[in-house]
């Protein structure tokens, strides 16, 4: 297993031919420019998992394997991807570049690092020349990530859709919930903790 595995030890390892490791077609590729992203972009696969839409996982650098990500980019719609998620830290090229070279639309997570907590990341990402669009989620936001290309291709399928409604729905019924617990609480009278 890797080192830098994710919380439930699943390891990014790159799943050829736009299968899944159970054979599904791939309809979203989520690549990183290191494994040590995972950390991050863990949430994006998770997500998917959880909406039931299939994807592969890569480590892809714009920097390192540029020909790996020229090779990525230019064949993932001929091998089914339909969205590209695209993680990286510091200059993060990877999501830019890919972009460059599909006409797949790419979601740009930024990866925070120890430097500037991912704002270089982020600033790398979102400010993309006219013409090469990435749709940038916040520093870390590889959840809505997977949420966002979810909702892309539910646009067109309508079993994903329902699933996305039932997803929205629990979302709506767990903040009630919270609402409802902190109303009694301020009810009671019980005060929150102040660092004071």
């Amino acid at each position: 297993m890797n080192a830098d595995a994710g919380p439930g030890g699943a390891d990014p390892t790159p799943i050829g031919g736009g299968r899944t490791l159970d054979g599904m077609a791939a309809q979203v590729s989520i690549i990183m420019g290191s494994d040590s992203d995972w950390r991050v972009m863990e949430a994006a696969k998770a997500v998917l998992d959880e909406l039931g839409v299939a994807s592969e996982v890569d480590v892809v650098s714009a920097h390192r394997t540029p020909q790996k990500m020229v090779d990525f980019a230019r064949g993932a719609a001929d091998r089914g991807v339909r969205v590209i998620i695209a993680g990286a830290g510091g200059a993060a090229h990877l999501p830019g570049m890919v972009a460059s070279m599909t006409r797949l639309p790419v979601i740009g997570v930024p990866v925070p690092l120890e430097k500037l907590d991912g704002l270089d990341s982020l600033l790398s990402i979102v400010q993309m020349p006219a013409g090469i669009p990435v749709a940038t989620v916040s520093i870390g936001g590889a959840r809505n990530a997977g949420i966002l290309a979810a909702r892309m291709l539910g646009a067109f399928d309508a079993e994903l859709g329902t699933r996305l409604d039932a997803f929205a729905a629990e979302l709506e019924r767990q903040v009630d919930g919270k609402a409802q617990a902190l109303r009694e609480r301020v009810a009671t009278g019980e005060r929150a903790e102040t660092g004071a």
